[in-house]
């Protein structure tokens, strides 16, 4: 892979199903050079595997939801420039409605059970803000928007911005009916929907009563809930206005929520995290799911778990709960993979894989009698193809990464170290073509996640495969902290970050360069972003062995880290757990050790690893005579490398690249 192959990262989305499980609909994406956007059209894909029909032609459609009557399929939107709106199409085809004009862009809709109504989420701007007019009917500029007053932590969010003055909030929106006849019959586009919260919370995650009455959301409305991390379920009616009647929540606690749907017996599904008595536990939480004890009427209810932390850690959040079949279809980090699990709500039988290998799963739907499953799943040769579960066999329904296993890439290679005192490391090696590069040995790239609770895994990955279509190879593990291996592996690092993760990753490394691989120990570059660039710097703070380094949106200095960044106001307390503890474990303390030419990579918007970080370090270093640079990219939040501008990312590769040409330089063969 090279970094002009990232137009061949086609990969699908989250896929939607008709009722009778006969058709998927999908968005399958990727990121554009051309017009330095990203782009991506739905898909019509019969899962009887004979062949996918492409349904829309918009620049950027996506988030597909099909109407229960199986007929037609709402989605999203957008266009450079634009932000995203409802739009509805017929699945057999047709010119796409516009549904909505929302000024910051609509959510994902959800229909209602009789098909009549769309629930969706969208900012809602504070007049006078975001390009919309004040309550005297002028439209200021942003520089001339009025002063924000600011008096609580959590006031704005990386990738997204202030976020105090543009609640999300829900919204209902009666759909123009399937068998509209032209003339009179034919609605006023784009329609006015109905607002049904209101207030300073952000409401999400619409999920509609079996019956259709009422919308269950997440939403953080208790009392504390802007100095904590919890967050509960809440109901509303669902022909409400704003702001009466004012939601009823049913479900709080000791938890951080993040996906709930209902069953068809009136129980509400949840998946969350723990958080403890003082709502900030969060170091190693994984999700869980629970099930209400009964049907849900206007008041609280008990929660029963229908999971245990130590046996599953669930990923995301509504999109990745799925109720069908009498059955709660989850996806579970476990070890490298994320598998497909299905759940008894009852509790009577054991949880059962459905999907599983070396391989994530990234999305999943299942029609309302759970006889055929959905998965949108990404493993070492696809960034995200459609595969249907049915009677225990798996189908591959798409093939979009064809064109990218054509250019080049390379299967991982699993590792395993075990530690001093039983500890186990679990990780891969990413090896150049040898036919390219010859048999080695080959100059090594440790590549280091961010997090940190968060895991390598068998997903094709474009920063592993452009290096090794360098002629890298790249060593890359998940350390005590990282997701996938338990609680235990989870928490060991709580209150002790940059101790017993450090000391993991270098033991993978000794390990894995002494294993029988084609690996130049005496030539070894590490690299990482975010926590991972965290740990890069702690490293080159505690050995020169590194022949150089890049230190990519780090966490640097925990001290000024808490005044700048948007998790600033808890996140250091939780893995390091005192002032005096944090000051010690930032490498900012140690950098007068550091001896490693340093490549520094920042964006100038990144509000979770604010740009003064990197700055930081990259001063620090100069004024200590060692070899740095500083790359800043514009207009560019945390997520750069993973979602940024196309051709900032190809940029960024091709600066990493020369950065390591310059430093580890690599010889063809012939």
């Amino acid at each position: 892979m090279r970094p002009d192959d990232l137009d061949l990262l086609h990969a699908c989305g989250r896929p939607a199903l008709t009722p009778d499980g006969r058709v998927a609909v999908v968005a399958v994406t990727r990121p554009d050079l051309a017009s330095d956007s990203y782009g991506g059209q739905l898909w019509r894909v019969p899962t009887d595997g004979s062949g996918a029909v492409r349904l829309t032609t918009g620049h950027h459609d996506r988030s597909p939801a099909v109407s229960p009557d199986g007929r037609r399929v709402a989605f999203l939107r957008s266009s450079p420039g634009t932000p995203p709106q409802l739009h509805l199409t017929a699945l057999d085809g047709g010119e796409p409605l516009r549904l909505t004009d929302h000024p910051l862009g609509a959510g994902a809709a959800v229909w209602s059970p009789d098909g009549t109504r769309l629930a969706y989420a969208a900012r809602v701007p504070e007049p006078g803000r975001y390009g919309t007019a004040d309550d005297e009917g002028r439209t200021p500029t942003p520089d001339a928007e009025p002063a924000r007053l600011i008096a609580e932590p959590a006031y704005r969010r990386d990738d997204v911005g202030f976020t105090r003055d543009r609640r999300h909030h829900l919204f209902v929106l009666a759909v123009p009916p399937a068998d509209a006849t032209p003339g009179a019959d034919l609605p006023v586009l784009p329609l006015a929907p109905r607002q049904v919260t209101d207030g300073d919370a952000d409401d999400t995650e619409p999920a509609w009563s079996p019956d259709g009455t009422r919308l269950a959301f997440l939403s953080s409305r208790h009392e504390g809930h802007e100095t904590d991390l919890r967050s509960g379920v809440h109901l509303v009616a669902a022909d409400a206005g704003a702001p009466e009647p004012a939601p009823q929540a049913v479900l709080t606690g000791d938890r951080a929520l993040g996906g709930v749907q209902w069953s068809p017996d009136g129980r509400l599904v949840v998946t969350g995290t723990e958080t403890g008595p003082d709502g900030l536990g969060f170091v190693g939480r994984k999700a869980r799911a629970w099930v209400t004890e009964r049907p849900v009427a206007d008041q609280e209810v008990d929660l029963r778990p229908l999971t245990e932390e130590a046996d599953l850690e669930l990923a995301g959040g509504s999109a990745a709960l799925v109720v069908a079949g009498g059955r709660v279809l989850v996806q579970d980090e476990h070890r490298g993979r994320v598998r497909l699990v299905a759940l008894d709500p009852d509790g009577v039988h054991e949880a059962e894989v459905l999907l599983d290998g070396r391989l994530v799963v990234a999305g999943h739907a299942a029609s309302p009698d759970g006889a055929t499953v959905l998965a949108t799943v990404a493993d070492p040769e696809r960034a995200g193809d459609l595969a249907v579960v049915r009677d225990g066999a798996t189908t591959w329904l798409t093939d979009v990464s064809a064109s990218l296993r054509h250019a080049g890439v390379s299967t991982p290679v699993e590792v395993e170290a075990t530690l001093t005192g039983g500890h186990l490391v679990h990780g891969w090696v990413v090896l150049p073509d040898p036919g390219v590069y010859g048999e080695g040995p080959h100059p090594v790239l440790l590549h280091i996640h961010g997090g940190p609770h968060a895991q390598y895994d068998w997903a094709l990955f474009d920063e592993a495969q452009v290096a090794a279509g360098a002629g890298y190879a790249v060593v890359m593990c998940n350390p005590r902290g990282s997701a996938g291996y338990g609680p235990d592996h989870a928490r060991a690092i709580e209150h002790a970050m940059g101790t017993l993760d450090a000391d993991d990753v270098l033991a993978f490394l000794d390990h894995a360069l002494a294993a029988d691989l084609p690996l130049d120990a005496d030539r070894v570059g590490v690299v990482g972003g975010s926590y991972g660039g965290y740990l890069t710097a702690t490293l080159t703070t505690r050995t020169d062995r590194f022949v150089a380094a890049v230190v990519e949106r780090g966490y640097l200095d925990a001290t000024s880290f808490v005044g700048s960044s948007d998790i600033g106001w808890f996140f250091p307390g939780g893995y390091h757990g005192s002032a005096d503890a944090a000051a010690q474990q930032s490498p900012l303390t140690h950098v007068d050790g550091v001896t490693t030419p340093t490549l520094v990579i920042h964006s100038e918007h990144d509000w979770r690893t604010p740009v003064e970080q990197g700055q930081r370090w990259f001063t620090a270093l100069r004024l200590r005579g060692v070899r740095t640079e500083l790359l800043l990219f514009p207009a560019e939040g945390h997520e750069l490398s993973r979602s940024g501008r196309p051709r900032h990312r190809r940029q960024r590769f091709e600066h990493l690249l020369r950065w390591w040409a310059e430093h580890l330089p690599v010889a063809k063969t012939g």
